[in-house]
């Protein structure tokens, strides 16, 4: 009876061994799944910063030509329809 028992005790430690064994093999493969998506994201952020320089660049651009648009007029504090120059209003300078 001993070595039926014995010999169901070996099975169930082979048995759970087998589980640990597999679950620690899914655990090691999804973590590797999350560290290349990590890298991913990683690598996306800078593809990000590239752009982000871009915008700035343009905005930049954009904020200097609005302020060469304001001092660009026709003598009477307005610049000239239709030229790109035109501006709505004005600050009047004491």
């Amino acid at each position: 009876m001993s070595t039926v028992e014995g010999s169901f005790f070996d099975k169930e430690r082979d048995r759970l061994s087998g589980e640990i064994t597999t679950g620690f093999e899914e655990l090691l493969s999804s973590s590797n799944v999350t560290n290349r998506k990590l890298e991913e994201v990683l690598g996306m952020t800078k593809e990000y910063r590239h752009i982000a320089d871009l915008w700035q660049s343009f905005q930049q651009l954009t904020h200097a030509s609005r302020r060469d648009r304001e001092r660009v007029s026709d003598g009477d504090g307005q610049g000239l329809p239709g030229t790109g120059g035109y501006v709505v209003s004005t600050k009047q300078e004491n």
